[in-house]
């Protein structure tokens, strides 16, 4: 899963394809996800709100304003050999993104829990669902950071969002343990050690660790310095049962993915149990 970001505040600059005009720079986007196509993508994320710790909504009608045009242009100019994906917490974005572009995956970091209009939306449309783990906003997350035991408590929430999906009729959902988000750094690798406890044969487990903080803030480097090490937690990740990365840096991921593969293979090229 590709990432191309309507921002001009994500943590990773190179990800940003917002003007200074405050307009969606549809060209700069449109190369960013052909190039990432090209080295491999199955899924194209589009974001147009950042979701950094600190940051602040931009509001439905904004997000829509910058998406419309793009999600139009990314189908017309490459067809349908990929899905998108369109990061929002907003229903009625989400229903404005299924009548431009039609079957598409509804990335929620809220898991519905910002818009009660969200779940009763996916199930009526029939569209597959990341649902993430969060505390509180954005803006706030940061202080919500206290847990008795973070692996059983994010565990407990998706059986809670399972029993909700079900309500709304939402049969093809996926996870997000939502790295980044209301968890400290040692929480996050806490969380990552443990990610196979998540992993099911019916619920694919989404991984978002890509230039994050619980590296940069480790090695006191930058997001821009962090590639080799999200490598290395993308391996961890798959070993621990991950079905998606979500990734600034699709050639690299790629890689990864097919060197983990080749470990799982004898001689003869068979899939190891």
């Amino acid at each position: 899963m590709g990432i191309v970001n309507l921002t001009d505040n994500s943590y990773f600059a190179e990800s940003r394809c917002l003007s200074p005009s405050g307009d969606t720079d549809i060209h700069r986007a449109l190369d960013r996800a052909g190039r990432m196509l090209k080295e491999g993508a199955d899924i194209i994320d589009v974001g147009a709100c950042s979701t950094r710790p600190g940051s602040e909504g931009v509001g439905a009608e904004e997000e829509w304003r910058r998406l419309g045009p793009f999600l139009k242009e990314l189908r017309r100019n490459f067809g349908d050999g990929f899905r998108i994906s369109v990061d929002t917490y907003w229903a009625s974005v989400a229903e404005r993104c299924f009548d431009a572009v039609g079957d598409y995956l509804v990335n929620d970091i809220s898991a519905g829990e910002d818009d009660p209009l969200m779940l009763p939306l996916v199930g009526r449309l029939g569209l597959e669902y990341v649902a993430m783990h969060k505390r509180g906003t954005p803006k706030t997350m940061q202080s919500l950071c206290e847990y008795g035991d973070v692996v059983e408590e994010v565990l407990e929430y998706f059986k809670v969002f399972g029993q909700k999906a079900e309500e709304h009729g939402i049969r093809k959902w996926i996870l997000d343990p939502g790295f980044g988000f209301a968890k400290t750094v040692e929480q996050n690798y806490t969380l990552l050690r443990h990610l196979d406890r998540f992993s099911a044969p019916d619920r694919p487990v989404l991984v978002g660790v890509s230039r994050k903080s619980m590296i940069y803030r480790l090695l006191d480097i930058t997001p821009e310095e962090s590639l080799p090490q999200t490598q290395v937690l993308h391996l961890a990740a798959l070993e621990r049962g991950a079905s998606i990365l979500r990734v600034h840096d699709v050639a690299e991921a790629v890689r990864t993915v097919r060197v983990w593969r080749a470990l799982y293979q004898d001689n003869c090229g068979t899939s190891l149990p």
